[in-house]
């Protein structure tokens, strides 16, 4: 508890009552993890759900830094998905490759943390079924944050179905903890001097945009896609090479590891362009956030604008509170 709040300190961050009473019962979570301490037989997890930026992944990530243990996994969603999906891949001839290959992710750890927990997808569902039964039958600690309540995950009427034994299995092992609040606090966050929350959202271009002599391709496992340009300090490409071809994560994940900076230009409207390239945007908010990657978004449109037409996207909310880090030359945040 005392290196959160150091962390805190350091951050300039004043924990609100409720995130101290998620701090006191982390700490309980950690005791159960410590291999030091009586444990019981069977150690509950940690789902921890509630509405953008009331500080859940921050807590979850300072207390997972201060857990004195080596033997500790962070996966966030899409990442963790990816790497699921290439082991399951490389293992299809094997007996019980699923099994196998979610060992690979969690080794020997004594505590996973999944960030950003969310399911859209029904293959996913099963997927994270199959993770939580294999993490529970080996009494791992999970420690959960999510936008949803566990009975909200995979929100479709017409496939909710399949995430339901996963839901079982969330509320059989884990506590929850609604983590909510007045406060968005990336509306009220005005440091920005690293990371995604140095990046901007203009609507001028920017006086060295490359020429179409830096336009290139970049190759991902054995995929071409074009840029606008791949120079040494950063990425430059457009929001159709991003979102309006047939991207996934896999691109997005591979390229904010390779790149410290990006701009992303021509960004056009959200509603004007169809619901497949509007999640892909959401996933590469997600994903260029939890890798900390400073971005410059440059678009005909100011980011109100943009918003406002992406309310009806689910984890469009999520989205939108990210965004709010971001410097704004329309409204002069600074």
């Amino acid at each position: 508890m005392a290196a959160i709040e150091a962390a805190a300190a350091r951050a300039r961050m004043v924990l609100d009552p409720e995130q101290r009473l998620l701090v006191a019962r982390m700490a309980v979570l950690g005791a159960a993890v410590d291999d030091r301490r009586i444990r019981r037989s069977r150690p509950r997890g940690l789902y921890v759900h509630g509405p953008a930026g009331r500080g859940k992944s921050w807590l979850a990530d300072a207390f997972f830094a201060a857990l004195p243990t080596a033997r500790k996994t962070r996966v966030h969603f899409h990442g963790f998905f990816a790497e699921l999906h290439d082991s399951i891949h490389e293992r299809r001839s094997e007996r019980q490759a699923v099994e196998r290959a979610i060992d690979d992710l969690t080794g020997r750890s004594r505590l996973l943390f999944f960030d950003e927990l969310h399911v859209h997808d029904s293959g996913d569902a099963r997927l994270l079924t199959r993770l939580l039964d294999h993490v529970f039958r080996r009494d791992i600690v999970v420690l959960a944050t999510s936008n949803y309540a566990p009975d909200d995950l995979l929100p479709s009427p017409i496939w909710h179905h399949t995430i339901e034994p996963g839901i079982a299995l969330i509320t059989a092992n884990m506590d929850t903890y609604r983590l909510d609040g007045p406060t968005d606090y990336r509306t009220v966050r005005h440091e920005h001097s690293s990371g995604f929350s140095s990046g901007m959202w203009i609507t001028s271009p920017p006086s060295d945009a490359p020429g179409e002599d830096e336009a290139t391709i970049l190759s991902v496992r054995g995929r071409d896609f074009q840029v606008l340009a791949a120079r040494s300090d950063g990425l430059w490409i457009t929001f159709a090479q991003l979102c309006q071809s047939p991207t996934s994560t896999i691109e997005y994940l591979e390229w904010a590891r390779s790149y410290p900076r990006w701009t992303v230009t021509r960004v056009p409207a959200f509603e004007d362009v169809d619901a497949e390239a509007q999640q892909r945007f959401i996933n590469l908010v997600d994903v260029l956030v939890d890798a900390d990657v400073g971005v410059t978004f440059v678009s005909d449109h100011d980011l109100a604008t943009f918003l406002s037409g992406a309310s009806s996207r689910p984890d469009a909310f999520r989205m939108a509170s990210r965004l709010q880090l971001l410097r704004d030359d329309v409204l002069g945040r600074a």
